[in-house]
């Protein structure tokens, strides 16, 4: 059993080896001007909100909006992640297949993965 995350921290884990990863194309846009960007996101159940790469977001000129508050990012392992805390979060517009979502997404160092779409 999982235990409960404390307040101000949220869970950005990933399977080490998983049985099968679902990868989705997805465009996403900025709300100010509409200009964005079509990225594979990874689906994934068991992480804990919704998250996206703070290089990705810069290179493409997102505007991110600093959070009152810092949160905690726990590896797997329970230890602290190595990219810190996040600080930023980005509000933009997501479309998948002919869906469309206005999502809030949690800005932080994925590596090679540019967005998680986990359960908020």
């Amino acid at each position: 059993m999982k235990a409960k995350a404390a307040v101000g921290e949220r869970d950005v884990r990933r399977t080490l080896k998983p049985l099968r990863e679902v990868w989705l194309e997805v465009r996403i846009e900025k709300l100010d001007n509409h200009k964005g960007v079509t990225v594979k996101a990874l689906l994934d159940s068991s992480a804990m909100g919704i998250f996206v790469d703070k290089k990705f977001v810069e290179e493409h000129g997102f505007r991110l909006e600093k959070l009152d508050q810092p949160v905690e990012v726990k590896n797997v392992d329970g230890t602290s992640n190595s990219g810190g805390n996040i600080t930023h979060e980005l509000e933009c517009n997501v479309f998948y297949r002919g869906h469309h979502e206005r999502l809030r997404m949690d800005v932080c160092n994925l590596g090679r993965t540019k967005i998680i779409l986990g359960m908020p």
